[in-house]
């Protein structure tokens, strides 16, 4: 940790472009909400202060982020608008502190720490009191343009700009390393003498006699969020990113383009995703293991030699060599042990399925612990819900049951039992025993003639 190194992310900004309930800098991007990914850049460069200025619902987005760390110090900004105003309020909490201060946008989610350790290490070598990041790009609209005269460097919001200013290309990518000294007198000469009646941080740099300019190779790492669209630009940038890192690993992606992983995921070597393929979460997935057009994990951990055909999968443990699919549905707490085989059309959900057993067929596993070596019959239902609490049902090894079972929670099917085809368990079955509750068949004579003798059954039974 470096005592003299401070970081300030702010996010504070209403985000009134996205046209959404939800704080702009909280919507998702891979798997984390864009706040995440800053915020995760930020702690990477160990800095002994970090603090999120925020306003526009702080409630929301501290609640968002409570738990995912406690070394984040929260502040608010005050109600002078515009980034000044927001670092201004920051440095209030830093209040004593010497050192670097970095300054992140909470937008700007593709900043990585070498790029930010370039930077601080150009600004600690250098002599001057501010160093910030720049990009040039082929369409500088809506960006502050970066002016640089000698050493003499001036930032000029959008805005602002005369004709002449605004044909630069040169854009200020939002990312600074102040001198805490210089920032905190520069702070105090700002004033809201603009376009927008806002403190401008750009103001602060035609303060300083000289500021380092680094020019970013990679225009995606300073590519800032304020609209949904961008929102889906950058989130392909960083897909693409993600499925090449992983490709480069060991793994085939069929179809890169409609392949998405979240930064959060991990494969094996030799795993295989076909197309239209999404990983969530905390998703592992073992070497060897062969993921099913159209499958949706998240959250799962994925063994190694597992076929999985078309599925969603939520919060499940699949160990090795198990089948899945096509159009299973394996809910929360779902666990497979090795060899086991879940189905087509089959939902399962707080489910344990011992070694080498099988759901093979249209079927409802929820509240349950199958043994080892069992098969379940086509259709079963596992009635586990009494209207008010649910119940567990529990089958042993190596039992066999029929096509059509309902099993009325709580009930046990002992090893080694069967069960027949249509039957309704309400009771233990023991071990060795074959549970039937049939009622014996029978047939009402001329019955179709009687009572439907216009049909084409009618037809077809006086033909006979």
């Amino acid at each position: 940790m470096n005592e003299h190194l401070a970081v300030v992310v702010l996010a504070a900004g209403s985000g009134t472009r996205m046209k959404s309930a939800t704080a702009k800098v909280l919507h998702p991007l891979a798997g984390l909400s864009l706040i995440e990914h800053v915020l995760a850049t930020a702690r990477a460069l160990q800095p002994g202060r970090l603090i999120t200025v925020l306003k526009h619902q702080q409630d929301e987005i501290e609640k968002a982020l409570t738990g995912l760390a406690d070394d984040i110090e929260f502040v608010t900004q005050s109600d002078i608008p515009g980034t000044g105003s927001a670092v201004e309020s920051a440095m209030d909490a830093l209040d004593g502190f010497e050192g670097a201060v970095v300054v992140l946008s909470g937008d700007v989610p593709l900043m990585d720490v070498q790029t930010m350790n370039a930077l601080i290490d150009n600004h600690l070598g250098s002599k001057n009191p501010v160093s910030l990041l720049t990009a040039t790009v082929s369409d500088p609209t809506g960006y502050g343009r970066v002016i640089v005269q000698g050493e003499q460097v001036s930032i000029v919001e959008h805005k602002d700009c005369s004709a002449e200013q605004l044909n630069v290309n040169r854009i200020n990518a939002g990312v600074y390393v102040f001198d805490s000294g210089f920032l905190k007198s520069s702070l105090s000469q700002l004033d809201t003498k603009n376009a927008q009646s806002e403190k401008y941080l750009t103001d602060t740099i035609t303060h300083a006699k000289s500021a380092g300019v680094m020019e970013v190779s990679d225009n995606w790492l300073v590519a800032g969020i304020n609209d949904r669209v961008q929102l889906s630009e950058v989130a392909k940038e960083l897909n693409r990113r993600i499925v090449r890192a992983w490709q480069l690993s060991g793994v085939t992606v069929v179809d890169p383009q409609s392949t998405w992983i979240d930064v959060s995921v991990n494969l094996g070597e030799d795993v295989t995703l076909e197309p239209n393929v999404q990983l969530r979460g905390a998703t592992t997935i073992g070497r060897g293991s062969v993921i099913g057009s159209g499958s949706i994990i998240k959250d799962a951990v994925i063994g190694s030699e597992v076929s999985i055909k078309s599925s969603d999968i939520t919060s499940s443990t699949i160990d090795d060599r198990s089948t899945i699919g096509p159009f299973a549905y394996l809910r929360n707490g779902t666990k497979l042990a090795e060899d086991a085989k879940i189905g087509a059309f089959v939902e399962t959900k707080n489910a344990e399925i011992g070694a080498g057993s099988k759901v093979p067929h249209l079927s409802y596993v929820g509240n349950a612990v199958i043994g080892q070596g069992t098969n379940i019959g086509a259709g079963t239902i596992f009635a586990n819900y009494d209207g008010v609490n649910k119940h567990q049902t529990t089958v042993g090894d190596h039992v066999k049951t029929g096509a059509g079972n309902v099993f009325v929670a709580p009930v046990s099917i002992n090893s080694g039992s069967y069960t027949a085809a249509g039957t309704v368990i309400r009771k233990d079955v023991k071990s060795g025993d074959l549970a039937m509750n049939h009622s014996p068949q029978r047939a009402i004579a001329g019955w179709v003639l009687a009572n439907r003798p216009d049909s084409l059954s009618a037809k077809e039974a006086k033909g006979k």
